[in-house]
């Protein structure tokens, strides 16, 4: 009687363990391999591509109830930034702050370099790195 409770005590622990998924604290849908792709893989996952798929992922994850992790609306505005779209991509950087205000440093950094780049560079070739004024590296 022992050994039939004890095994049945056993089949019950290896099934509840079972049947568990394990929940994460944020939805990542393809954030990661995005990423992957990215460093690993230059040129099949373009601005574009990365963020159709990132907004997918924020769809998703606000249609489940899951939370969005830290660094995906600050890479989906660097995408947008690639595209060229500075607007968009302010509105990502705001949206990560709002959620992570510890990324608030970086961000505002980020924000700062994406409003430069609507402003024209007077006197300065990037091609070369140098001012062409005053002929010095920058």
């Amino acid at each position: 009687m022992k050994i039939l409770t004890l095994a049945w005590l056993i089949a019950t622990t290896l099934l509840v363990g079972c049947s568990t998924q394990p929940s994460t604290m944020y939805h990542w849908g393809s954030y990661e391999g995005l990423l992957y792709t990215m460093y690993h893989k230059p040129g099949e996952a373009t601005p574009t591509v990365q963020i159709e798929q990132l907004t997918r992922d924020i769809q998703e994850a606000q249609e489940k109830g899951g939370r969005i992790p830290p660094g995906l609306y600050a890479h989906l505005g660097f995408m947008y930034i690639l595209e060229g779209n500075v607007g968009k991509a302010t509105d990502a950087f705001n949206q990560e702050k709002a959620l992570f205000p510890e990324s608030a440093v970086l961000i505002d950094g980020l924000m700062a370099r994406a409003k430069n780049l609507n402003k024209p560079q007077r006197g300065i070739d990037p091609s070369i790195g140098k001012d062409k004024k005053k002929g010095k590296s920058l």
